[in-house]
């Protein structure tokens, strides 16, 4: 090995040159934690360097302002109204901003309420006036009349058609109690956000309903007449034979004074079928005093006084009569129905039927401040309410102020009925625009 590398360049390791047999250097001058003279300890240490971090930072000023605040318990912090808040140029009240971005006019807070409460049946119940539950307990006595004459009848069509006339009068009854129970509330006509025009119209959509029941009631009479019509015709032997029998004339007499002794009642102290018979005037009958102008209660009235003609007949004409009152009657129905379906329907629809808008439009069109009438429509809510708009074009704005009082009278006179008359409210709305050449 030493004659392959130099001696000077690479040293030799001879036998005793090992790392382990070197002599341990001297440790003189250092110290060891074992001797008792160690000047230092970990405490020592640690307190001297705090103490030279300390001095330290005494000479480095802080980058942050902080100052010593004393809490208060139970004292609320103040608020600055700039914390928080970004500085300097806002984007939206800029220069080009303005131009663009233009902020909508401040607009009134809507009058109406969003919604009102609904009434429990608790509170339904007790807000009934003593005239309201006398007319409650009254439509329970005209439901126990029709339910009489129902027993009674026994064979009789006639007495049979009569007991539904006056079950459908009775129904009529306890839809007008329910409805002035419910204008005891504020909810009831005060409209709101969720109901426009108030719980009005529900009884529209319950009159509605009692037109349908009525068409079927008289198709159904209808049918079960044509069955004891045609029983035992064409030598086709009915499967259970009905023995016409003659209604005693004290049944009959009792029915048909019962039947008009509770229709007048409902007429005149009730005021039932009122609101319905202002909707559905028939040409024919209304020309009568105002409880025959009423077709269900000309149909009640004129059935019961035509029973009372039926003990005075022999058995032949009993008969004969009994169907034909039965039929005449029943068809009645299913007419009466349908006009008065056909009445509320539109009334739901937000449409207008009735007579003296013709008239209207034309003393409008020839008005001499009026160019022309660009839109005219008229519409009823429900029973108490209509509404008719128009959008109209003059010559001279100084006339606006006479042209809408005179729309507005005109409406009401002619088709309201004029004032005091108790026919429905008009509201009219008129939109006027300068005609230019």
């Amino acid at each position: 090995m030493s004659a392959t590398f130099p001696s000077e360049r690479y040293g030799t390791l001879g036998p005793s040159d090992s790392v382990s047999q070197r002599p341990t250097p001297s440790t003189g001058g250092v110290f060891s934690p074992a001797e008792s003279a160690f000047p230092y300890s970990p405490a020592s240490a640690v307190s001297a360097t705090s103490e030279n971090e300390v001095d330290r930072s005494e000479n480095v000023a802080s980058p942050f302002n902080f100052q010593p605040v004393q809490y208060m318990p139970g004292r609320p912090a103040a608020n600055k109204s700039d914390v928080g808040r970004r500085r300097g140029h806002k984007y939206k009240h800029s220069s080009v901003s303005h131009q663009i971005f233009l902020e909508p006019p401040p607009r009134a807070p809507l009058q109406l309420p969003a919604s009102l409460p609904i009434p429990t049946f608790k509170e339904y119940r007790s807000s009934m006036s003593r005239e309201q539950t006398m007319r409650g307990a009254w439509c329970f006595c005209h439901l126990f009349v029709a339910g009489l004459v129902q027993w009674s009848a026994h064979e009789s069509l006639a007495l049979t058609v009569l007991s539904r006339l006056l079950f459908y009068d009775a129904l009529g009854a306890f839809l007008c109690v329910a409805v002035d129970v419910g204008s005891n509330f504020e909810v009831w006509k005060r409209s709101t956000i969720r109901h426009p025009f108030g719980f009005e119209r529900s009884e529209v959509v319950a009159g509605l309903g009692m037109s349908v029941g009525l068409l079927f009631m008289g198709l159904d009479l209808i049918s079960h007449g044509l069955t004891h019509a045609l029983e035992g015709k064409g030598g086709h032997t009915a499967h259970h034979a009905h023995a016409h029998e003659r209604v005693s004339p004290g049944n009959i007499d009792l029915a048909a004074l019962s039947g008009i002794l509770s229709t007048l009642v409902s007429a005149f102290l009730l005021k039932n079928h009122s609101r319905i018979g202002k909707v559905m005037r028939l040409g024919a009958i209304a020309n009568l005093p105002s409880v025959l102008s009423n077709p269900s209660h000309f149909l009640t009235l004129s059935c019961s006084a035509l029973l009372l003609l039926l003990p005075l007949l022999s058995i032949q004409m009993y008969v004969w009569l009994d169907r034909t009152l039965s039929f005449t009657v029943a068809i009645g129905m299913v007419a009466l129905g349908w006009i008065q379906g056909w009445a509320l329907g539109k009334m739901l629809l937000m449409s207008y039927t009735g007579p003296g808008v013709s008239d209207v439009l034309y003393d409008i069109e020839t008005d001499p401040a009026v160019s022309a009438v660009e839109e005219a429509k008229f519409w009823q809510v429900h029973y108490g309410l209509c509404q008719a708009n128009f959008k109209l074009r003059v010559r001279n704005l100084d006339e606006m102020t006479r042209l809408r009082d005179r729309i507005g009278s005109m409406v009401r006179n002619r088709l309201g009925g004029g004032y005091g008359s108790g026919g429905q409210k008009w509201e009219v709305s008129t939109q006027i625009t300068l005609e230019t050449d």
